[in-house]
């Protein structure tokens, strides 16, 4: 028995999310129906995160368990000629039984695109949520800096989230403006759920002047998920890189 881990990426439209749900089509789902054709085996992979429905992963990281001889060179191709057109095995590599896909993350880092043009991008649609007025991308960086550092982010996460402790440390989270795209950038030890699309949606709402930079440290401080502004829609977030 040894153990691989997988680089993968997918694009997020059409999957109800990355882990596996019932009557569902998902990331998790289809990699280990592909698993099962090519081993036999009943194979359970473990991932770095749980993706939303919609939500891309270009660095998604996972891992899992085979008896196959397989050589490890052609492990990417086997997958990928088994696996849907929107999943694509980026790298394999054979790592130590005890490493963890979800357990040894040390940084994970988001990407949220916004289409800021005043007519939308067709084939940037599927990847980019459209707000067709310019942003204060300046404003927006200048919220976004309060947000550094280790705080409790119940502000910035769904009021579905059940986990207790809501402290997590943002490492760096920056907004920069590239032609008519504005990319939001979090790199953190972790993200509660929805976290990282609330966080948009409030430096949305800052960049379009309706709200002043300075009150994201009042909403930080308030611990109400009420104060925050709207979860940015699923399609402009991508899961960029997973760093172990």
């Amino acid at each position: 028995m040894r153990r691989l881990k997988c680089v993968v990426a997918y694009d997020g439209t059409d999957f109800s999310g990355f882990q596996v749900q019932p009557d569902q089509v998902t990331v998790q789902g289809e990699i280990e129906a592909a698993l099962q054709r090519i081993t036999g085996e009943e194979i359970q992979i473990s991932g770095s995160g749980r993706t939303d429905a919609g939500v891309h992963a270009r660095g998604q990281v996972i891992h899992f368990d085979t008896a196959s001889h397989i050589p490890l060179e052609k492990w990417g191709f086997v997958l990928n000629n088994q696996l849907p057109d929107a999943i694509v095995i980026r790298s394999v590599e054979e790592v130590e039984p005890t490493f963890h896909a979800r357990f040894d993350v040390q940084v994970k880092e988001y990407r949220y695109c916004i289409d800021n043009r005043p007519v939308a991008d067709v084939f940037r649609h599927r990847y980019a949520d459209h707000i067709r007025f310019p942003l204060d991308v300046e404003a927006m960086q200048r919220a976004a800096r309060h947000l550094v550092g280790e705080h409790d982010f119940t502000s910035f996460c769904s009021a579905k989230t059940y986990v207790e402790d809501k402290v997590r440390t943002v490492y760096g989270l920056t907004v920069e403006r590239t032609g008519d795209e504005v990319w939001v950038t979090c790199r953190g030890n972790g993200f509660l759920y929805n976290m990282v699309r609330i966080i948009v949606g409030t430096l949305v709402e800052v960049g379009q002047g309706k709200r002043q930079a300075d009150e994201l440290m009042d909403i930080l401080a308030a611990c109400d998920r009420e104060r925050a502004g709207k979860t940015a829609p699923a399609k402009g977030l991508t899961m960029w890189e997973v760093v172990y």
